[in-house]
């Protein structure tokens, strides 16, 4: 499985003619696993009178990470994020590196999940979260309080944010070695709730653009990035009665079957004083509303007497955009593309994300003092495909084998009991690291994922039969 997902996840780092130009060929004597790049920070002009301007459009985990780091490091930034109190359709899990990575106040996590259901499309329910250690959770949180609070973050560290819609950028003629002129940024002031109408038309200069504006990123549009197959995700807020919200105190559920998702899952994940039900899907977009009455459908029991407060929708990339760089343009989080397959998680990988790419800035630039280059973005760009290849790949297997039919995805439920199989996921999942297993281990639970399957396979064909 690792060598094919390596030859998959190597063309993540494509690049075109005009991207390779810092790239020296060695003599043939001289080994090639390691490439030899040149820097900008060493080769490139001073910036004088000033610091090395940057701009972060979008103000979510990925821009809110960005934006911090990059005060931090010296960098004159600036925010731009068009609304303050957005709240994005998430189900909102964070895996327990993130509390510790990015120093998360514990008053920001609604709830600390330490079981979870997995049901399967005949009802079959298995718990897991067995293998957890007392200290370990995954973290439930409200995009709008998790946003702001990074945002503030930022600010607070000499972010200038600023509440406006970004609606296009002018790049330098020649934003190549040596070039220090410009990107002009356009975008319009906060709209005032009072006067109404449309905000005052401003621009920015910067030296270089972080793109964390999410799946449909004017940033990515600007660049030429290039499209990619997104996911909707719907998802409703219910506020239930406090007794049924006792059973989800720590407690998170997902549901698989095509009545919810022909190619995902429906959930039910508990916050602060509701619960967020959704789903989501790639092939059957039209049918959303339908497939998320089915999943409510399927909780209908323990959300009885609930009450619909908020309804939210959102796209969901399935893989990253052909092109994440542009001379001194990168894209991060979901503007990116990087939401995993199978679990449909982005959170941490977007702050996480922001967080490297503008260290790599900070770097390159020596903390603001000198002009950054195309070659100082594309580290960070090397440092995450390196780092995050296993996971995404190996997910995204994970999904085309075990979403594509109902009988499939009775088996992955099955495997799902397994205490090792648990282990094993958990232990990714918290820690984001394709963790090794035990080689007996391994073995033992590939005969029983091929049994699995073999039975899932039987099951199909004799409900073939009886369709026919």
């Amino acid at each position: 499985m690792s060598s094919l997902a390596l030859k998959t996840f190597a063309g993540l780092s494509h690049r075109t003619t005009a991207e390779t130009h810092h790239t020296i060929s060695l003599p043939k004597h001289i080994s090639t696993h390691k490439r030899f790049i040149v820097r900008a920070g060493k080769f490139s002009p001073k910036v004088t009178g000033r610091n090395l301007r940057v701009a972060v459009v979008g103000g979510g985990p990925a821009g809110g990470a960005a934006a911090e780091t990059l005060a931090k490091g010296g960098i004159e930034t600036v925010l731009i994020e068009r609304k303050m109190d957005n709240c994005k359709p998430c189900g909102g899990a964070i895996p327990l590196c993130m509390v510790g990575e990015f120093d998360l106040p514990l008053d920001i996590i609604d709830r600390r999940v330490t079981k979870m259901k997995m049901i399967s499309p005949s009802n079959v329910a298995v718990d897991i979260g067995q293998t957890l250690k007392p200290h370990e959770y995954i973290g439930m949180v409200r995009r709008e309080v998790l946003d702001a609070y990074l945002r503030d973050r930022a600010a607070a560290a000499g972010a200038n944010v600023i509440n406006g819609l970004f609606l296009k950028m002018d790049a330098p003629k020649s934003a190549g070695p040596g070039s220090d002129a410009p990107y002009v940024l356009h975008y319009t002031g906060q709209v005032s709730k009072y006067t109404g109408g449309a905000g005052e038309r401003r621009t920015l200069e910067v030296d270089a653009v972080i793109g964390a504006d999410g799946a449909n990123s004017r940033v990515a549009k600007s660049i030429g990035a290039g499209d990619y197959e997104y996911a909707i995700a719907f998802q409703e807020r219910i506020k239930i009665p406090s007794e049924k919200m006792e059973y989800y105190e720590n407690l998170a559920e997902m549901y698989v079957g095509d009545d919810v998702s022909p190619d995902f899952y429906g959930w039910v994940f508990p916050k602060s004083d509701h619960v967020a039900v959704g789903t989501g899907t790639v092939t059957h977009k039209g049918d959303i509303k339908k497939l998320q009455f089915a999943t409510r459908h399927r909780a209908r029991d323990k959300i009885l007497g609930g009450k619909i407060i908020r309804v939210e929708a959102h796209p969901i990339p399935e893989h990253p955009r052909p092109r994440r760089l542009s001379g001194r343009v990168a894209l991060v989080g979901d503007a990116a593309g990087y939401v995993t397959k199978c679990s449909g998680e982005g959170i941490y990988f977007a702050a996480k994300s922001g967080r490297m790419c503008a260290e790599a800035i900070v770097e390159g630039s020596e903390n603001g003092k000198r002009m950054v280059e195309e070659g100082d973005l594309r580290k960070y760009l090397e440092k995450w495909d390196k780092t995050y290849w296993p996971t995404y790949k190996v997910l995204d297997v994970l999904q085309k084998v075990f979403y594509r039919s109902n009988p499939a995805r009775e088996a992955f439920v099955e495997m799902c009991a397994d205490e090792y199989v648990q282990k094993m996921t958990f232990d990714s999942y918290l820690y984001k690291k394709v963790v090794p297993g035990n080689p007996l281990d391994d073995l033992k639970l590939a005969v029983n994922t091929i049994g699995s399957l073999v039975r899932a396979n039987a099951l199909r064909r004799e409900m073939e039969k009886i369709s026919v």
